[in-house]
Protein backbone atom coordinates (compact mmCIF):
# COMPACT_ATOMS: atom_id res chain seq x y z
CA UNK A 1 0.00 0.00 0.00
CA UNK A 2 1.08 3.55 -0.84
CA UNK A 3 2.50 5.82 1.94
CA UNK A 4 0.37 8.68 0.67
CA UNK A 5 -2.38 9.45 -1.70
CA UNK A 6 -3.30 12.58 -3.59
CA UNK A 7 -6.55 13.48 -4.60
CA UNK A 8 -7.05 16.14 -6.81
CA UNK A 9 -10.83 17.67 -7.22
CA UNK A 10 -11.29 16.05 -10.96
CA UNK A 11 -10.86 12.59 -9.42
CA UNK A 12 -13.63 13.16 -7.19
CA UNK A 13 -16.95 10.66 -8.28
CA UNK A 14 -20.19 12.84 -7.19
CA UNK A 15 -23.18 11.00 -6.37
CA UNK A 16 -26.38 11.25 -4.41
CA UNK A 17 -26.66 9.58 -1.23
CA UNK A 18 -29.49 7.02 -1.49
CA UNK A 19 -32.15 8.05 1.02
CA UNK A 20 -31.85 11.88 1.31
CA UNK A 21 -30.29 12.78 -2.22
CA UNK A 22 -27.90 14.92 -1.12
CA UNK A 23 -24.65 15.02 -3.40
CA UNK A 24 -21.14 13.63 -1.85
CA UNK A 25 -17.84 12.76 -3.09
CA UNK A 26 -15.75 10.39 -1.06
CA UNK A 27 -12.54 11.44 -0.71
CA UNK A 28 -10.99 8.59 0.30
CA UNK A 29 -12.77 5.72 -1.89
CA UNK A 30 -9.51 4.96 -3.90
CA UNK A 31 -6.99 4.97 -0.80
CA UNK A 32 -8.59 1.84 1.00
CA UNK A 33 -8.52 3.34 4.00
CA UNK A 34 -10.48 1.26 6.90
CA UNK A 35 -9.94 3.80 9.38
CA UNK A 36 -10.89 7.08 8.23
CA UNK A 37 -13.33 7.91 6.48
CA UNK A 38 -14.13 11.64 4.55
CA UNK A 39 -16.43 13.08 2.14
CA UNK A 40 -18.27 16.28 0.95
CA UNK A 41 -21.32 17.04 0.81
CA UNK A 42 -23.23 19.86 -0.84
CA UNK A 43 -26.68 21.02 0.68
CA UNK A 44 -28.89 22.73 -1.22
CA UNK A 45 -31.29 24.93 -0.19
CA UNK A 46 -34.01 23.26 2.20
CA UNK A 47 -32.78 20.13 2.46
CA UNK A 48 -31.45 17.74 4.85
CA UNK A 49 -29.39 14.42 5.44
CA UNK A 50 -30.60 11.40 7.13
CA UNK A 51 -31.11 11.63 11.19
CA UNK A 52 -28.67 9.23 12.12
CA UNK A 53 -26.38 7.99 14.89
CA UNK A 54 -22.73 5.66 14.66
CA UNK A 55 -21.91 3.12 17.09
CA UNK A 56 -18.30 3.29 17.37
CA UNK A 57 -17.35 6.29 14.55
CA UNK A 58 -16.16 9.46 15.98
CA UNK A 59 -17.35 12.20 13.11
CA UNK A 60 -15.61 15.95 12.37
CA UNK A 61 -18.12 18.18 10.73
CA UNK A 62 -16.33 21.29 9.21
CA UNK A 63 -17.88 24.14 7.09
CA UNK A 64 -16.50 24.77 3.71
CA UNK A 65 -19.29 27.24 2.59
CA UNK A 66 -22.13 28.72 3.60
CA UNK A 67 -23.29 28.80 7.19
CA UNK A 68 -23.89 24.79 8.31
CA UNK A 69 -26.53 23.57 10.45
CA UNK A 70 -26.86 20.47 12.52
CA UNK A 71 -28.84 18.82 15.11
CA UNK A 72 -27.59 16.89 17.96
CA UNK A 73 -29.70 14.89 20.13
CA UNK A 74 -32.27 17.52 21.03
CA UNK A 75 -29.56 20.35 20.19
CA UNK A 76 -29.90 22.54 17.08
CA UNK A 77 -26.29 24.21 16.55
CA UNK A 78 -25.38 26.65 13.80
CA UNK A 79 -21.79 26.42 12.79
CA UNK A 80 -20.13 29.60 10.72
CA UNK A 81 -18.39 29.06 7.24
CA UNK A 82 -14.44 27.65 8.29
CA UNK A 83 -15.74 26.37 11.71
CA UNK A 84 -16.73 22.71 12.80
CA UNK A 85 -18.04 20.15 15.31
CA UNK A 86 -16.92 17.14 17.05
CA UNK A 87 -19.79 14.31 17.19
CA UNK A 88 -19.27 11.44 19.74
CA UNK A 89 -20.42 7.98 19.02
CA UNK A 90 -24.33 7.46 19.99
CA UNK A 91 -25.05 10.86 19.59
CA UNK A 92 -28.42 11.55 16.80
CA UNK A 93 -27.12 14.09 14.20
CA UNK A 94 -28.71 14.90 11.41
CA UNK A 95 -26.99 18.61 9.27
CA UNK A 96 -29.82 20.56 7.04
CA UNK A 97 -29.65 23.58 5.68
CA UNK A 98 -32.13 26.23 6.19
CA UNK A 99 -30.78 28.43 4.20
CA UNK A 100 -31.34 29.72 0.59
CA UNK A 101 -27.96 28.90 -0.22
CA UNK A 102 -25.70 25.79 -0.63
CA UNK A 103 -23.68 24.56 2.08
CA UNK A 104 -20.47 22.53 1.43
CA UNK A 105 -19.43 20.27 3.94
CA UNK A 106 -16.10 18.27 4.71
CA UNK A 107 -17.39 15.30 7.25
CA UNK A 108 -14.76 13.28 8.03
CA UNK A 109 -15.10 10.18 10.70
CA UNK A 110 -13.39 7.25 11.92
CA UNK A 111 -13.76 4.62 12.20
CA UNK A 112 -14.56 3.93 8.69
CA UNK A 113 -16.04 0.26 8.96
CA UNK A 114 -17.85 0.11 12.07
CA UNK A 115 -19.64 -3.09 10.66
CA UNK A 116 -17.70 -6.55 10.55
CA UNK A 117 -17.12 -7.73 6.79
CA UNK A 118 -19.78 -10.07 6.10
CA UNK A 119 -21.89 -8.80 9.08
CA UNK A 120 -25.25 -8.26 8.56
CA UNK A 121 -25.99 -4.33 10.47
CA UNK A 122 -28.64 -4.24 12.25
CA UNK A 123 -29.92 -0.78 10.82
CA UNK A 124 -32.31 0.27 14.05
CA UNK A 125 -28.63 0.54 15.70
CA UNK A 126 -28.47 3.33 13.28
CA UNK A 127 -31.45 5.23 12.54
CA UNK A 128 -34.11 4.71 16.04
CA UNK A 129 -36.15 6.76 14.54
CA UNK A 130 -37.39 7.52 11.27
CA UNK A 131 -34.19 8.59 9.25
CA UNK A 132 -35.57 10.82 6.37
CA UNK A 133 -37.59 12.88 8.87
CA UNK A 134 -36.88 16.31 8.79
CA UNK A 135 -35.74 19.12 11.70
CA UNK A 136 -38.22 21.37 12.71
CA UNK A 137 -36.61 23.91 11.17
CA UNK A 138 -37.79 22.58 7.30
CA UNK A 139 -41.51 22.43 8.46
CA UNK A 140 -43.81 22.31 5.76
CA UNK A 141 -40.66 21.46 3.45
CA UNK A 142 -40.54 18.40 0.97
CA UNK A 143 -37.52 16.67 1.39
CA UNK A 144 -35.67 14.67 -0.81
CA UNK A 145 -37.16 16.74 -4.22
CA UNK A 146 -38.41 14.47 -6.85
CA UNK A 147 -36.59 13.83 -10.01
CA UNK A 148 -36.34 16.77 -11.85
CA UNK A 149 -34.70 19.12 -14.26
CA UNK A 150 -33.66 21.74 -11.47
CA UNK A 151 -31.82 19.13 -8.99
CA UNK A 152 -28.61 19.48 -8.56
CA UNK A 153 -27.02 16.27 -10.07
CA UNK A 154 -29.01 15.98 -12.83
CA UNK A 155 -27.73 16.90 -16.01
CA UNK A 156 -28.95 19.95 -17.93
Amino acid sequence: MAKHTIIQPDDLNWRESKLMRIPNADFLERTGSENLGARLWKFPPSSAGTLHKHISTEEFYFVLEGTGRIRVDDETITIAKKGGIHVMPEQLRQVFNDTEFETLWLIIGGPENEIPKGEKPDLKKYYPSDPTALPAELSGKTWPPKKSMDHPLNPS
